[in-house]
């Protein structure tokens, strides 16, 4: 069974784009593991990070998702991931579905031939609450969630509960929450080491949390280089931490 998994927050900078890299290229890592990337931001993050330039494609998720045309996948594996790429036109793409007929199916569709040719399928959903976020979640078996250790960051977990549970109740009822990741991590703040445990305790009830990612500038500087932290630099700490995550996705049903 093919699991779609939608990383999804509707605040920036948490770090959706880097993990849905890195933990592509973890699943990747293990055979027979064969795992697409889907840039649904029209910021294009992880196209650039996986090494595309968005601006000069011809073709993305846009013609998919606005044109109900089929997936554009990149040709050549990167890093032994497929990847379906993204670039400024998608921001196009929220006007321009308003009036579409059945909206909210649209990704959900184009991925269904492609289904039985990868057992991961990892959607890097926009930092909103738009239709480009909701045909993700649609399209998607699980959600995973990155939430970075600071205040107003976990304040806006409700919000993001709320809409799953919106489209739990009508246009996905079989979604489920594979588990929340806090990142960006400072153990030395007091205000983030509270902010973990409350995750830790407010949100385990509802799907597992995983061990926290620290504030690393390895991050960035992995992202600039367009590769995966554990190609970048393997005996980083937090490689252990993506690799342990991944052990847990595999496992989910």
């Amino acid at each position: 069974m093919s699991r779609i998994i939608a990383l999804f927050n509707q605040s920036g900078g948490v770090g959706k784009s880097t993990l849905t890299m890195n933990l592509g290229y973890h699943l990747a890592q293990r055979h027979p593991n064969r795992v697409l990337l889907i840039d649904m931001d029209p910021q294009a993050s992880l196209t650039t990070f996986m090494g595309l330039e968005p601006e000069n494609l011809t073709k993305t998720v846009y013609e998919a998702a606005v044109g109900e045309e089929a997936l554009t996948i990149h040709p050549e594996l990167i890093h032994g991931m497929s990847l379906v790429p993204s670039n400024i036109n998608l921001s196009a793409a929220e006007l321009e579905l308003v009036s579409a007929l059945m909206r909210e199916m649209r990704l959900k569709n184009a991925i269904a031939p492609i289904l039985d040719k990868y057992d991961f399928i990892l959607i890097d959903c926009p930092p909103s609450l738009g239709i480009l976020s909701v045909i993700s979640l649609v399209a998607a078996t699980h959600v995973l969630v990155p939430i970075q250790c600071q205040f107003k960051s976990f304040q806006g977990t409700d919000l993001l509960l709320n809409t799953v549970a919106r489209l739990r109740k009508a246009a996905n009822r079989s979604l489920a929450i594979a588990g929340f990741i806090p990142t960006m991590y400072d153990a030395r703040t007091a205000q983030e080491s509270r902010t973990f445990k409350a995750i830790s305790e407010q949100l385990s009830p509802l799907a597992t949390v995983y061990d926290p990612i620290s504030k690393a500038i390895a991050f960035a500087d992995a992202s600039e280089a367009r590769l995966p932290l554990a190609l970048f630099n393997r005996k980083h700490p937090a490689v252990d931490v993506l690799e342990k995550i991944s052990l847990g996705l595999e496992k989910l049903k």
